[in-house]
């Protein structure tokens, strides 16, 4: 009953980062045929802020949602349920604490930077091969893959925070896209990883 109530679990989860992830692509698109069409880049100064402005309103709210949702599905590898829910409770706290005393931006960097911390941890000991995690899928690769794509869409998060500071928007750009692919080729291609590390790298394998 446990397991298949933490199947049904990541489900829930799986579908709510794909839907939120899906309307963020969405409005990325059409804000940049919008762009195009109405020749923002051609109004005035006060005119593209304004723009901005008022895609950053668009879009705040479900980059506030992805961050809340990488906030439960990271910890989730490490902690069996009952103390998922309760780490998430006390991050919650802590960021409402942060949010009252300094502001929303800290109390949301607040769940990025302990998120960023626990994939970091996830990642490496994925990367060991550790039978301790959280996932689905027992293949090492796969396992891996996941990793990688989690780290990515927390680095993406981090990436729109720091985009004015231009050589860490890059660093974190190129490491994002990195990740993911990489990720992605490994979930995807698992089988067909697996085979090349055999072939090239026996003890491995």
């Amino acid at each position: 009953m446990e397991a298949k109530g933490s199947s049904s679990y990541d489900y829930k989860l799986i579908l709510a980062t794909t839907a939120v992830l899906g309307i963020i692509s969405v409005i990325c698109v059409a804000a940049m045929f919008y762009f195009k069409a109405a020749a923002i880049h051609e109004l005035p100064a006060a005119a593209q802020w304004a723009y901005m402005n008022t895609m950053n309103g668009i879009m705040a709210p479900f980059i506030i949602a992805l961050i809340l949702l990488l906030g439960i599905c990271v910890p989730k590898r490490l902690l069996p349920e009952r103390w998922l829910n309760r780490f998430t409770v006390a991050l919650l706290a802590a960021a409402l604490v942060t949010f009252l005393a300094v502001g929303g931006h800290p109390a949301l960097l607040l769940i990025l930077f302990a998120s960023l911390a626990l994939q970091l941890v996830v990642l490496g000991m994925a990367l060991a091969g550790s039978a301790s995690l959280n996932f689905e899928s027992k293949n090492y690769w796969v396992r891996l893959g996941s990793s990688l794509v989690h780290l990515g869409l927390i680095l993406f998060v981090l990436d729109l925070y720091f985009h004015n500071y231009h050589t860490l928007h890059l660093v974190l750009f190129w490491v994002t896209t990195g990740a993911v692919v990489l990720g992605m080729l490994f979930c995807f291609y698992a089988e067909q990883v697996a085979g090349l590390v055999r072939r090239y790298w026996p003890a491995r394998g």
